[in-house]
């Protein structure tokens, strides 16, 4: 029944050709609280009803929209505390879990709230457990979530390094009606350039993640292991990952609970300041506890030369990023990176300044994320690059077969920049069953322009109509829109200085 918020081609090798259909475009009022300063989250389709949660300035509201767009309702979340350090949403077709964490005093606390389809609760929230970390401590984000792609289990858990060596983890696993299953404490031994990363959670509870080390200038992988925390059991197993003498860049992975497998991406290179050779691959049987394959893709001269842009050809691959690893139904997986870079009179380019982002310091949290690994809309990232120009561009989408063999290869071309921010940037992709779509926008006589271009299985790239009811007056902020169901997505939109949504049905 969750089937539609896969990321998963299910029918990828099952349908040669595609659907021409039309797309219907509805649009939300702006509300006259959301303005571009507003941090959001779009949380889902919940019983018909659309939920965007919003905050501004310690004020925490959830949108209620209905099929149409229409506001229902505005719901204050009066019984948040004043300063929330990071909230949460796990959405089901009749409900949504709400796991937040804040800080009072000298403790941070984590609690559950359950939001009826309607954004209103009729129990108390739960607590989840809490963290003494001293009374001058600023806030802290302590607690993580995971959640499986079933949503039939939640992780909160924490890491606490109580030496340089060691991490303490505290995990306490829920199912969907937050009834805990596990609570365990287990110890991580570390070394100094060791961190961990990637950390996901299986539809029967097992906790996966990544060790790897860096360089002492943090701007290569060098080793690693995959390591493996079963849902009942208070320990960990650890499986070493061989570079061969290769240095990787920033590590990806992707679950397939279908095949009970775990895959590790990573670009590679040969040497400090190299460029990109291809792509490091790890299969991980975490089911029968043994890799099912490591390899390295080298990429060919002529997939080179497609992506290279006004790159050189050896230097093609050298401003790409991994975007999505996409799971197809004979094993195999897709996978996409963009071209990302900028240009600044004051700075050169550092590939590596935004592979690492800002990691949370502090002894609660030993690990990294992404500034690529959650589309959380917040405005106080991007309105700090005064002098500051961003580029992206083209999307290569690379695909492979159950054994990691190169099978095709393609690109949607495209071109975009901008001074200061990147809001309207980049791309959504949207997985309709039978095809990928890529929305993203194009400058139009100074305006942005929403294009849609399709993949067909097999790799064929189409550029689509343009999409009917386009509002001259609105600007889409695509990369930070979210697929609610198997062939609709919400997209956040700037109208006159305020946020507003947009449904597009396909």
């Amino acid at each position: 029944m969750h089937t539609l918020y896969r990321l998963q081609l299910v029918l990828l090798l099952l349908f040669a050709g595609t659907a021409a259909m039309a797309q219907k475009i509805t649009y939300s009022e702006p509300e006259k609280d959301d303005y571009k300063s507003t941090e959001f989250e779009i949380i889902g389709k919940v019983a018909g009803n659309i939920l965007v949660y919003k905050t501004d300035r310690g004020d925490y509201v959830v949108s209620v929209y209905d099929n149409t767009m229409q506001l229902k309702n505005r719901v204050k979340l009066d019984f948040l505390p004043r300063k929330v350090i990071s909230m949460d949403f796990v959405a089901y077709p009749d409900k949504v879990l709400m796991i937040y964490q804040f800080q009072r005093k000298d403790a941070v606390y984590s609690f559950c709230a359950t939001m009826s389809p309607e954004a209103t609760f009729s129990d108390a929230p739960i607590l989840i457990d809490s963290t003494r970390i001293g009374i001058y401590s600023k806030e802290n984000k302590v607690y993580s979530v995971e959640v499986s792609e079933d949503k039939n289990r939640i992780m909160v858990y924490k890491i606490n390094q109580d030496r340089e060596d060691n991490n303490v983890f505290y995990t306490f696993l829920y199912d969907s009606a937050m009834s805990l299953v596990n609570n365990s404490r287990f110890s991580l031994p570390m070394q100094k350039k060791q961190f961990l990363s990637n950390f996901n959670l299986t539809n029967t509870g097992d906790l996966i993640f990544n060790k790897l080390e860096r360089t002492s200038n943090r701007d290569y992988v060098v080793s690693g292991s995959m390591v493996v925390k079963r849902a009942l059991v208070d320990s960990f197993e650890a499986s070493p990952m061989g570079f061969k003498a290769q240095l990787l860049d920033e590590v990806k992975m992707k679950l397939d609970n279908n095949k009970h497998t775990a895959l590790v991406t990573a670009f590679y290179y040969k040497q400090k300041r190299g460029n990109v050779e291809g792509l490091y691959l790890y299969k991980y049987d975490y089911g029968n506890y043994k890799t099912v394959y490591e390899k390295s893709q080298v990429f060919p001269d002529d997939l080179k030369v497609n992506a290279r842009g006004e790159s050189s050809t050896n230097a093609a691959f050298n401003d790409y990023f991994i975007r999505k690893i996409i799971n197809t139904a004979n094993g195999g997986f897709l996978l996409t990176a963009e071209s990302f870079s900028t240009s600044s009179r004051y700075q050169p380019w550092n590939r590596w300044n935004y592979m690492y982002g800002s990691p949370y310091s502090g002894m609660y949290a030993p690990y990294y994320y992404s500034p690529y690994s959650s589309m959380y809309y917040n405005p106080y990232y991007w309105n700090n690059s005064q002098g500051l120009r961003y580029h992206y561009d083209n999307v290569v989408v690379l695909s492979f077969d159950d054994e990691g063999n190169m099978q095709w290869n393609n690109f949607v071309h495209k071109s975009q920049y901008d001074d200061n921010a990147d809001l309207y940037l980049s791309y959504l992709m949207v997985n309709v069953g039978s095809e990928l779509r890529f929305l993203y926008n194009e400058l139009d006589r100074r305006s942005y322009m929403l294009t849609d271009v399709s993949l067909a299985p097999g790799g064929k790239v189409n550029r689509m109509p343009t999409l009917r009811n386009l509002d001259k007056g609105f600007t889409w902020m695509p990369r930070y829109g979210k697929q609610i169901s198997g062939r609709t997505v919400v997209i956040p939109c700037i109208y006159r200085n305020y946020i507003c949504f947009a449904k597009i049905d396909f």
